[in-house]
């Protein structure tokens, strides 16, 4: 690999831990995917910052927590109100950040933004935070006209009638690709490829529907009654709706919308190695939240994690992560070390040989040094503060993984759940009261955390 590696960075919305056949899956097939974890490393223990998008996408670009940042919830999300009122939140990255792009174009990179943004308006689009080239990239947090063209999307031109996005977008980058490769161009590149599959509307195409219809009959995944009621939403909008839960895997068009995704980046893999940069380029792959398991027609389920977007359980943080980096990862490697969306900042600086920017960057660590064989971090906790009604269900909390343990806090009531997760991955057994001393002690990190980055609470709603 030459000094100044290629960076292929794919993110996606809405996908969820157990999502892809290489974590679990046993009904969604992604041999690309699959294929990719196998030559490279697979992360077990890899959190989104925030159980929502626009969170976590800023703390990938500026390597801070969301709650120092003050991006805590997706931008656009209205103040909610249950027995407490949301917290305020900055609605846009903003610009005195030095992102990771920006960092990495200061070094000599070209910089392509392709996709999904939705972190902030047009003054705080991509091209204003470091990126040369923005397709797809604006406010939206999803295709708000589906996802078969015309898009309406104001950084993408509408394809043919019928063109699917997924597909469109895969185009544009592989054009980036090839392009640089025509013209010989030098320079390393960064490429975000920042899909908005697997985010609702959950369109799909027709073929593969029909093959996942009778994949769920052969399985017998037709006749079970996927989806259960359970209590009632927690916020005055949502007032008589109940969340509703899927059990298992077994949407036809999600299957169809992750195998289409997947023969996507199977694509671009295929143009890197055409144009002779796949041994030059390192390769991340991971999602920006849980998949979505409680709400909104609730298309996938995250077992053996416990519920999915929103929440602070499991189901909605913990992530897919698979990173390929040439000349350094041994293939089929799995990491079982907890790493945090921050963390890519310095790690992919550490990876590429540049300075690292400690004052930029201070929530993440690299891990860089656990792709070359090292068995720990330097690092004795990760936190979330998500003072936020979710659109899914969930009421305001904040979390912090110690070890094998992980306390969660509800903002409502003060109530406490420890978990250990090395024994308890689903969270279904609270052992806050069987062991105080580890509650108090994992509960005073936090709240000293909190008050070090200045997190917004929720407010008591006034008297009516």
């Amino acid at each position: 690999m030459s000094q100044r590696p290629n960076i292929l960075f794919v993110l996606i919305d809405d996908l969820g831990w157990s999502d892809l056949s290489c974590f679990g899956s046993t009904f969604y097939e992604t041999p690309n995917l699959d294929r990719l974890a196998a030559e490279g490393v697979r992360f077990t223990n890899a959190y989104a910052a925030a159980p929502v998008c626009s969170p976590t996408r800023a703390s990938i670009l500026s390597g801070k927590y969301p709650a120092r940042l003050g991006v805590t919830n997706y931008i656009g999300g209205r103040p909610a109100r249950g027995r407490l009122l949301d917290a305020p939140y900055i609605d846009h990255l903003p610009l005195d950040e030095v992102s990771l792009a920006s960092a990495l174009k200061s070094h000599g990179y070209v910089t392509w933004h392709v996709g999904k943004w939705h972190l902030g308006t047009r003054p705080y689009y991509p091209e204003h935070h470091g990126f040369d080239v923005n397709i797809g990239g604006c406010n939206w947090g999803h295709p708000k006209n589906g996802y078969y063209s015309p898009y309406g999307i104001e950084t993408l031109a509408d394809g043919l009638a019928g063109e699917y996005l997924t597909d469109r977008l895969t185009d544009e980058a592989i054009s980036l690709i090839r392009h640089r490769h025509v013209q010989k161009d030098q320079r390393p590149f960064f490429l975000y490829l920042s899909h908005y599959a697997v985010h609702t509307p959950i369109q799909a195409l027709e073929p593969l529907v029909d093959k996942y219809i009778a994949k769920a009959r052969k399985m017998g995944l037709d006749t079970v009654n996927a989806l259960q009621e359970g209590g009632f939403f927690p916020v005055h909008h949502k007032k008589g709706y109940r969340i509703i839960r899927r059990t298992i895997q077994s949407d036809v068009h999600y299957a169809a919308m992750v195998e289409n995704l997947d023969a996507n980046i199977g694509r671009v893999l295929q143009t890197l190695e055409a144009v002779g940069d796949l041994g030059d380029t390192i390769i991340i792959f991971t999602s920006d939240n849980g998949g979505l398991a409680t709400a909104e027609g609730s298309p996938t389920c995250n077992a053996p994690l416990a519920e999915g977007k929103g929440w602070m359980y499991e189901g909605g943080l913990r992530e897919p992560l698979i990173v390929k980096w040439p000349g350094v990862t041994r293939a089929g490697t799995r990491c079982d070390v907890p790493v945090t969306s921050p963390d890519f900042y310095p790690t992919l600086l550490d990876m590429a040989q540049l300075p690292l920017r400690e004052d930029q960057h201070v929530d993440g660590v690299s891990w860089a040094p656990l792709l070359r064989g090292a068995s720990g971090l330097a690092r004795d906790a990760i936190y979330w503060h998500f003072p936020h009604y979710g659109n899914q269900g969930s009421t305001p909390g904040a979390a912090v993984r110690m070890g094998s343990y992980k306390l969660i806090e509800f903002y409502e009531e003060g109530r406490l759940e420890l978990y250990d997760l090395r024994e308890d991955l689903g969270e279904q057994n609270n052992l806050a009261s069987r062991f105080p001393d580890i509650t108090v002690k994992l509960h005073q990190r936090l709240e000293a955390w909190r008050k070090a980055v200045a997190a917004q609470l929720p407010a008591e709603p006034p008297d009516d």
